[in-house]
C-alpha cells in the first residue's frame, strides 16, 4: 500500500494527483528553509530532524513539495505546484528569470504599516503578483498601536482593494491577530508581502505566539527599516496550519501576468466594457465610460493611469519573454563551429 505525504504538512488532494500523476515517486517531504543550493525537507508536521539536501538542477521554492533521491542527497522531483507568488528577480545585467518568493500558498498577507503614509500604488502591485499566484490576497495593516485612529489609512487602501479584506492589526496589543488566524485554518499554508520595516516580523512572533523571529529598528524619518528576515522558512502555527516568512521586499516587480491585473483593477475593466467602441483608449473617445466616471468622481483617475503602466510594463515583458525564446531558437539553430570542438 502507498504511504502518502502528511495532511497535516499541508498536503492537498490536488498535490496527490500532481505526484500520482508522475507515477508516485518516493515520500514526497516539504522544503521549509533554503540556503545556497541546499533545502531543509520536512517528511511530516513533526519533523525536529528534517533531511538537508542539494538542489541540483532543480527549481525549488519554499513551500514546494520535493522527492528525494534513493540515496538521499538531492532533489529528484519537485512536485508540481497547486500555486506560486512569483515575482521578477532582481538582477544586473541582461536575464530574464522569475523570482519565485513561496510555492503551495493558500493566503497571501499584503502587509503595510500604519507608520507610514498609504501607499495605493504598491498595493495594487501586490495585488496583481498575489491573484496571480492562485492565493487568497489579505490585507494587513500593522502597527495600529502607534496610531489613535486606524480608519482613514484602513479606507484608503480599501478603495483599490475592491473587497479584499483589510484587517488591523498589531503584533504588540494583539489586535487583529486571531482574525488573521483565522485564515489560516485545515493546515493551509500562509506567506507574507511587505517592505521591510512594515512589522512582519513582529506580526509573525504574535501569530506564532513565540519570539522566532528578529525584530528591528524602523529609521525615525521615513519609517524604513532594514531586513530582519534574512532567509525565507516554512513555519509551524500553533493552531495548525503553516507559515512562510520572506525577507522584506523594497521593489515590486511583476512576472508575466495571467488574469492578475484584470482581477486587481476590476473596476476599470467592468467600466471599460461599457464604453462605445470595443477597442477604446480611454483618453479622447466618445462614449468613453471610464473618462465619464473620472469626470463623475466616481473613479480616481489615478487608478487609470496605474492600470496603463502596468499593462505596459506586462507588454514589455512579454516582449522581453519573446526576445529570449528567440535568441536561444538561433543558439539550438547554430551550426558547430571549430570552437565548440
Amino acid at each position: 500500500m502507498t504511504v502518502s505525504p502528511d495532511r497535516a504538512l499541508g498536503w492537498t488532494d490536488e498535490l496527490n494527483a500532481s505526484w500520482v500523476a508522475i507515477g508516485s515517486p518516493g515520500l514526497p517531504g516539504r522544503v521549509s528553509r533554503i540556503d545556497r543550493g541546499w533545502s531543509t525537507v520536512l517528511r511530516h508536521a513533526t519533523d525536529s530532524d528534517p533531511l538537508r539536501v542539494r538542489n541540483l538542477y532543480a527549481d525549488v521554492a519554499i513551500g514546494d513539495w520535493v522527492v528525494i533521491s534513493d540515496d538521499g542527497e538531492r532533489v529528484d522531483h519537485v512536485i508540481e505546484r497547486s500555486s506560486a507568488f512569483v515575482r521578477r528577480a532582481a538582477f544586473e545585467g541582461d536575464r530574464f528569470e522569475a523570482d519565485t518568493l513561496a510555492a503551495n500558498i493558500d493566503v497571501v498577507f499584503l502587509v503595510h504599516s500604519l507608520g507610514s503614509p498609504p501607499n495605493q500604488r504598491r498595493l495594487e502591485r501586490e495585488l496583481v503578483l498575489a491573484f496571480d499566484s492562485g492565493a487568497q490576497p489579505v490585507v494587513v495593516l500593522t502597527k495600529s498601536d502607534t496610531v489613535v485612529d486606524a480608519e482613514p489609512a484602513r479606507r484608503e487602501l480599501a478603495d483599490v482593494a475592491l473587497g479584499v479584506p483589510v484587517v488591523v492589526a498589531s503584533g504588540i496589543t494583539g489586535e487583529g491577530i486571531d482574525e488573521l488566524r483565522a485564515c489560516v485554518g485545515d493546515n493551509r499554508t500562509l506567506a507574507f508581502l511587505g517592505a521591510s520595516g512594515v512589522g512582519k516580523s513582529t506580526l509573525v512572533n504574535a501569530l506564532l505566539d513565540a519570539d522566532v523571529m528578529d525584530t528591528g529598528e524602523v529609521r525615525d524619518h521615513d519609517q524604513r527599516g532594514r531586513h530582519t528576515t534574512v532567509a525565507a522558512q516554512l513555519l509551524r502555527l500553533p493552531d495548525g496550519g503553516w507559515l512562510i516568512d520572506t525577507p522584506g521586499v523594497r521593489a515590486v516587480s511583476l512576472w508575466l501576468s495571467g488574469n492578475g491585473i484584470e482581477k486587481a483593477f476590476a473596476d476599470v475593466f467592468d467600466l471599460a466594457d461599457h464604453c462605445r467602441f470595443r477597442d477604446c483608449k480611454h483618453d479622447q473617445e466618445p462614449g468613453c465610460a471610464v473618462q465619464a466616471a473620472i469626470a463623475a468622481g466616481t473613479l480616481d483617475g489615478a487608478r487609470l493611469t496605474s492600470l496603463e503602466a502596468l499593462v505596459a510594463e506586462e507588454a514589455a515583458l512579454e516582449a522581453e519573454q519573446e526576445r529570449w525564446i528567440r535568441r536561444g531558437d538561433r543558439r539550438r539553430r547554430r551550426p558547430p563551429t571549430i570552437d565548440d570542438h
